[in-house]
């Protein structure tokens, strides 16, 4: 493991040039400290864990040192955002610090969110609150451990620093780690500012180093584009089997590598509602839960047109037409695992179907549903999750249904509860649960967003002592409003 000081610098964004994004120094914040970090996160870079405890870990990653080999910049971009285009957009809190390379030869970006004003803050103070630094940290991690492909978060580091949102809060900046922060609005901004040689050198860029296995196709452009689809298609069938709301699916926050991005008034379902709003600034639920397939396909729409200058039209439409049924596929896949079914029959999806109305009609919690479904005997589960329900009739008759289907497979019944546990969390990030953590960090005890990050860090495993975080929520915890300020 490594030091701080020990650390290999590859900056091949910047090495694109001015174009692409604007060098800006990071501003610090005042009286820096350590609120939380990842190890598994530092060990992508080789750190060793004890160099968090380190004061040069809280001035690296508040601004107040920098790296010789760092070259910080801010990105540009544009992007649709609810629907209409934004014409100049870019990191207007955030820089690309550097490219580290770790020993396994993979390259990580460093990047810091609340670093301070750069050319695309727009007026803004260009600061992140501990808030939300907060959220975004445990979000990461929480995703991560689930099997859900996202962004990492190394940091966060606290402050004295006051920042104004709609109370006087703390500044906090958070690090984060991605194989790249290139994001569908970086491919908007060439195509609609009419800069197709800048384009064609971020595409290339994109291509060579995050899509190698597409640079022998017969048409390398083409078979990138899909192969977005592809991991597209996966990633937003584990948000909905799973119930993740991202809440705002702009396209200047999907991320070019199919990963989670960009986190704000981000939730997972308590009570199953196809039609839940997480993000309180969103009063036409452009992104609400059910929503998500749809828009993530209207993304990808988007990201066609702008390469329609390298791809020609009618190949693009036919990879879009895998979005739909490539995320089905994996959504019914992920759903059978859910149930504990390993096997698949013609109308498995009208038995997940007709279970998710009877949990809309009737409060379920979403996640606690399939955990209690595989704690026993199928028969005896069935029983104890009735109790949730209000449309007793209607479960009976789903229940019948499903007891039926796991019968026809019995030969897998023997392992089943260990299969079923190892797929439906225990432990998952309740929006009252970071709340709780976030008000102890703002009091400065940080003891909670550790303790948090670290349940939810094995959210299939049930830990001793921790049977609260594995409760449903409290009233006052279903109707917390989340919004994009930040």
């Amino acid at each position: 493991m490594k030091a701080l000081d020990q650390l290999t610098f590859d900056n091949r964004f910047a090495r694109l040039g001015d174009a692409f994004s604007t060098q800006v120094l990071p501003d610090p914040i005042a009286e820096p400290r350590l609120v939380v970090a990842s190890e598994s996160a530092m060990a992508l870079l080789d750190l060793d864990p004890a160099q968090a405890d380190l004061p040069l870990f809280a001035e690296l990653f508040s601004g107040h040192k920098l790296w010789d080999q760092a070259d910080p910049r801010a990105m540009v971009y544009s992007g649709h955002q609810f629907g209409s285009y934004n014409p100049r957009l870019g990191d207007g809190r955030g820089l690309l610090l550097a490219e580290v390379l770790n020993d396994a030869g993979e390259h990580w970006d460093l990047h810091l969110k609340g670093a301070g004003q750069t050319p695309y803050s727009r007026m803004g103070d260009g600061r992140a609150v501990l808030r939300s630094s907060v959220r975004e940290f445990l979000a990461s991690e929480a995703l991560h451990a689930l099997g859900i492909a996202t962004s990492r978060a190394l940091c966060v580091i606290g402050s004295s620093t006051p920042v104004w949102r709609e109370t006087r809060e703390s500044a906090a900046m958070l690090t984060r780690l991605a194989h790249s922060h290139v994001r569908f609005g970086h491919f908007e901004y060439f195509y609609y500012t009419k800069q197709p040689e800048q384009q064609r050198v971020l595409i290339d860029h994109v291509l060579e180093q995050h899509y190698p296995e597409c640079c022998e196709a017969q048409q390398p452009y083409l078979a990138m584009f899909r192969t977005i689809v592809e991991r597209n298609a996966e990633l937003i069938a584990r948000w909905q089997a799973y119930g993740f709301c991202h809440g705002v699916m702009n396209t200047d926050n999907m991320s070019i590598l199919g990963i989670t991005f960009d986190f704000g008034p981000y939730a997972f379902l308590d009570d199953f509602d196809a039609n839940f709003i997480c993000n309180h600034s969103d009063d036409r639920g452009r992104y609400s839960y059910a929503n998500q397939v749809p828009i993530a396909h209207w993304n990808l729409s988007a990201l066609a047109q702008a390469l329609t200058t390298v791809i020609e039209v009618e190949p693009l439409k036919e990879a879009l037409g895998l979005f739909l049924p490539l995320y089905q596929a994996h959504y019914l896949d992920l759903m059978r695992r859910r149930l504990g079914l390993t096997t698949a029959e013609d109308d498995d999806m009208a038995l997940v179907e007709r279970l998710l109305q009877r949990m809309q009609s009737g409060g379920v919690d979403y996640n606690l549903f399939f955990r209690k479904l595989g704690d026993r005997p199928v028969a005896e589960a069935l029983k104890v999750v009735r109790d949730d329900f209000i449309d007793l009739a209607g479960f009976d008759a789903w229940s019948a249904a499903y007891l039926a289907r796991c019968e026809r497979e019995a030969a897998n019944a023997e392992g089943r509860r260990e299969r079923m546990h190892a797929v439906n969390p225990l432990y998952v990030l309740r929006n009252y649960l970071a709340q709780k953590a976030i008000e102890a960090a703002e009091a400065g005890d940080y003891s909670e967003v550790r303790r948090l990050h670290q349940v939810l860090s094995k959210p299939f495993e049930e830990q001793a002592g921790m049977q609260a975080y594995a409760e449903r929520p409290p009233e006052w915890g279903k109707h917390l409003e989340i919004s994009c300020s930040s």
